[in-house]
């Protein structure tokens, strides 16, 4: 295969330096360059809709990906890149995970959550077919409340996944319900599994509760350095009880003096997995420089 490497990446204080620590300037350029090399499938992973992940493209200045999995999940996105990018869904995505629903809607599971004080629906941009998402306060406990959606969707006997993570920058909790089969480890198998990818040469990298299933799963993962501490602790505590040790990197910084937050983060995760690319990243910074 033409493109022998995946590398797949959260985008939201991953690959985007919209947290509360500093970037190393360095990282997305980079990047840019790596996303240019014919080896490389570069592969964006996010909660965004279409819309959205196309602003954070332009906004950031990021190399266009070659596929693009939206919505926690739930949409994947083939894109090519002539004129500006055309993004193309992947019908049979829809079908493999339709059947988790049983026929049923958002609608319907929506019906089935109301007088749960803790939820709000967010907004209408932000749900799709195949995903229903609240807020909810960002200090609660969040075993109980979703043992209490799970119930509901039991009695109904729907398979879905139920994703919790924090919205650090808005202060808020946030709650996706998805098909069972509709999360970001989901999604990035069935991408490798359709387009060849081995387990070897696939890397994912994240950073919040949202990621986890991924970071957890026995794929070759990378947390970025400014992940949250309780995001850190679950994933090695999980790691630890699937037997999957030694499959996630934790950036710490140091990689051509960055500092291992967001972008950097992600490139010295994949120097760890794969090795040989520390040359493509030294060649492209010693470019950079001559540039100057």
């Amino acid at each position: 295969m033409k493109h022998n490497i995946l590398l797949c990446s959260d985008l939201d204080r991953t690959l985007l330096p919209n947290g509360a620590q500093p970037e190393s300037p360095e990282a997305r350029r980079l990047l840019q360059r790596l996303a240019d090399r014919s080896e490389l499938t570069l592969v964006y992973v996010s909660g965004r809709h279409q819309a959205l992940l196309q602003q954070a493209i332009e906004e950031y200045d990021l190399p266009l990906p070659d596929y693009a999995i939206g919505d926690v999940g739930t949409t994947i996105y083939d894109i090519d890149d002539i004129e500006d990018g055309n993004w193309r869904p992947w019908d049979s995505w829809y079908q493999e995970i339709a059947s988790d629903w049983r026929g049923k809607t958002r609608q319907d599971l929506q019906a089935w959550f109301a007088g749960i004080d803790l939820l709000r629906l967010q907004e209408p941009e932000k749900q799709n077919d195949f995903k229903l998402s609240y807020y909810a306060p960002a200090d609660i406990e969040p075993d109980n409340l979703l043992k209490q959606l799970r119930q509901r969707l039991d009695v109904e006997d729907i398979r879905a996944s139920l994703i919790w993570s924090i919205d650090e920058a808005a202060d808020t909790g946030l709650l996706d319900i998805l098909p069972e089969r509709a999360t970001k480890l989901h999604a990035i198998k069935f991408l490798m599994k359709h387009k060849g990818f081995a387990h070897e040469q696939t890397v994912f990298a994240g950073d919040s509760g949202n990621d986890l299933p991924a970071l957890t799963s026995g794929l070759q993962a990378v947390l970025v350095k400014n992940a949250r501490d309780d995001v850190r602790t679950t994933a090695l505590r999980q790691l630890q009880a699937a037997g999957h040790d030694g499959c996630l990197y934790l950036a710490q910084g140091g990689l051509l003096g960055m500092n291992g937050n967001y972008g950097a983060g992600v490139l010295e995760g994949l120097v760890h997995f794969l090795p040989h690319t520390l040359a493509w990243l030294q060649d492209a910074s010693t470019e950079r420089h001559r540039e100057r």
